[in-house]
């Protein structure tokens, strides 16, 4: 495993990430997470992103890694680094979601409980909220810092004219923006045509994107339609039948792509994901311990030519895109 600094502090973080946006959750096998969970850091895999919404149901995802950070990785606990954040719909009524300081500071304080630490490394606003003043949510992330219960912040999906304020009034707090978190694959190159890559290195702030291989489209999976048991079949609401039928030719294509390089589509789509520089770290998701394998071997699969790229633009070119709502 390689180790990129994110922007320019003093944090490493693994090329590739351990995400718990699904499969984690109690309707979810314990004993496989775990088994995930434990081969990813034999793997070097020493960062684990979470949010308080992560399930199903809600909160189950932090509950179940929590039971397993205390019963594996008590004393490995200095070497990993794990994030959490909140915005989405947690709880009912008037504060359970958005950017509120009374929202951001309870959801943290659930967080924690739930996942039996005392601090987490970096705690994120999910999303912006349109109703909320930026000053209020940036507040409650220095304070999340300045009472010890994250030791840095990070800002997940906001728009570009939106983060680079929030990264104003962070910095007039005296806090930096350590982390930006944004959707990111060929299937979905929003950050680079919103300019969010280019103004993330301009700042030097670390960038870990998210859905690298668009929710599974990037796999051999949906080759063939969609098939039983998968998250399109599912309906969960995260992946639709129609996103997959919509792309069904670009992944024709660009599965052929890879195979003339001699490679899975996954294993381009995760190579693609961290070619740019601003990428620190890209996150995955797991449902086996043979599928997280198989996500790591990307690692061994050659970097993108400018060939290959070209090839990739053709396909799939830089569109503005729907953000994903992970």
């Amino acid at each position: 495993m390689n180790y990129n600094r994110c922007g320019d502090s003093g944090i490493l973080l693994p090329e590739i990430s351990l995400g718990f946006w699904h499969n984690f959750g109690h309707a979810d096998d314990f004993e496989e997470a775990r088994r995930i969970m434990r081969r990813a850091f034999d793997r070097g895999i020493t960062h684990f992103d979470l949010a308080n919404n992560y399930g199903p149901p809600p909160g189950s995802a932090e509950e179940n890694v929590g039971r397993i950070l205390a019963k594996d990785f008590a004393c490995h606990r200095d070497e990993l680094f794990i994030t959490t954040k909140a915005g989405h719909e947690m709880w009912s009524g008037p504060y359970g979601e958005w950017g509120s300081r009374k929202h951001l500071l309870a959801s943290l304080d659930q967080s924690l409980r739930r996942l039996r630490l005392p601090y987490v490394d970096v705690f994120y606003s999910h999303r912006p909220d349109p109703h909320t003043r930026l000053e209020e949510t940036m507040s409650a992330l220095a304070s999340a810092v300045n009472s010890g219960k994250a030791l840095y912040v990070g800002l997940s999906k906001y728009p570009l004219k939106k983060l680079k304020k929030a990264v104003k009034i962070l910095k007039d707090m005296g806090i930096r923006c350590l982390v930006y978190q944004p959707p990111y694959s060929i299937l979905n190159r929003w950050p680079e045509k919103e300019g969010i890559l280019d103004f993330l290195l301009e700042e030097k702030i670390g960038c870990v994107v998210f859905s690298p291989l668009a929710q599974g489209m990037l796999t051999p999976k949906y080759l063939d339609g969609i098939p039983e048991g998968s998250r399109a079949a599912r309906k969960d609401g995260f992946l639709q039948e129609e996103q997959v039928i919509a792309q069904q030719e670009k992944i024709h294509a660009l599965a052929d792509l890879a195979a003339a390089q001699d490679m899975p589509i996954n294993h381009m789509a995760i190579r693609f994901a961290l070619r740019h520089k601003a990428v620190t770290s890209a996150i995955i998701g797991a449902r086996s311990v043979a599928q997280l394998d198989d996500s790591l071997d990307a690692l061994e699969a050659p970097e993108l030519t400018d060939s290959i790229m070209k090839a990739i633009d053709k396909i799939a070119p830089t569109v503005k895109t729907k953000k994903a709502e992970g």
